[in-house]
């Protein structure tokens, strides 16, 4: 089958959304499909290599209590039916398929079977309430419809009322279990870790608060934060200022190491 995996966000710049997608394109590739990653350019992920395609250029902006992005180029329409014309799609799945604009030029001219992932909760959304006032048409022209979660498909089905099928994300248990556990970690100190950019959704800084807690009653233990983002440079005052003791700042790590560490 002639797979196209759409993705509003740079792929393959980190996130969840991009590393669902590397996973999906991968598992699927061993199972006989021909499959390709339908994104956008941005720094120096410009042009289209192997089965990446890029359609317009990625900007980044904020977006439900984190950074997304939105895609544009002045030559959409051409590029969309060029690409869709080239590729001959048998099924087409869009990842937050309303995240402008790349999903909804696809979207709009797919002559394809459409199936659609969605992987945002949050509260009231202005940009969906008006989404859902002008996008219908958009929708309408799903077949299928997936979240990752139970609160995923609340979130968007108060928008766009549809039959959602939950699906969560896969781990890749094999991946994890050759991972070598790193020795430097491995003192006997509990370890508790912590991955995901610095921001507010995250919750770093309420997981900082509860472990100063923690240790306020003498129990032994280790945080090791994994990431970065707008909330660092807070976080580290945090325990700075209250001489929290146990909190390692690792930084941004490979997948190997960051494997390693959830041993």
């Amino acid at each position: 089958m002639k797979i196209g995996l759409v993705t509003p966000y740079v792929y393959p710049l980190p996130g969840g959304v991009n590393q669902h997608v590397r996973y999906l394109y991968e598992n699927l590739r061993l199972r006989g499909h021909d499959v390709r990653i339908i994104t956008s350019s941005h720094g120096l992920q410009r042009a289209s290599q192997g089965d990446v395609i890029r359609i317009g250029k990625g900007f980044s902006m904020p977006a439900n209590g984190s950074m997304g992005t939105v895609t544009l180029s002045p030559r959409y329409l051409s590029q969309v039916r060029d690409v869709l014309e080239r590729e001959q799609f048998d099924l087409l799945h869009f990842h937050e398929p309303f995240v402008p604009f790349l999903s909804l030029i696809v979207l709009r001219l797919s002559t394809s079977v459409n199936i659609a992932t969605f992987h945002a909760y949050g509260g009231f959304s202005a940009a969906y309430e008006f989404g859902s006032k002008t996008m219908g048409s958009y929708a309408d022209r799903l077949h299928g419809r997936i979240a990752v979660s139970a609160a995923a498909r609340h979130f968007i089905d108060r928008f766009f009322p549809g039959d959602y099928k939950v699906i969560p994300n896969g781990v890749d248990i094999p991946r994890f279990q050759r991972a070598v556990p790193i020795a430097r970690w491995r003192d006997g100190t509990p370890n508790l870790l912590f991955v995901g950019r610095f921001e507010s959704r995250k919750g770093l800084l309420d997981l900082l608060r509860a472990y100063r807690i923690l240790r306020k009653t003498g129990a032994e233990c280790r945080l090791l934060i994994v990431g970065g983002g707008p909330q660092e440079r807070e976080a580290r005052r945090y325990v700075m200022t209250r001489r929290l003791g146990g909190v390692e700042f690792l930084g941004r790590v490979g997948d190997e190491e960051r494997d390693a560490l959830f041993k």
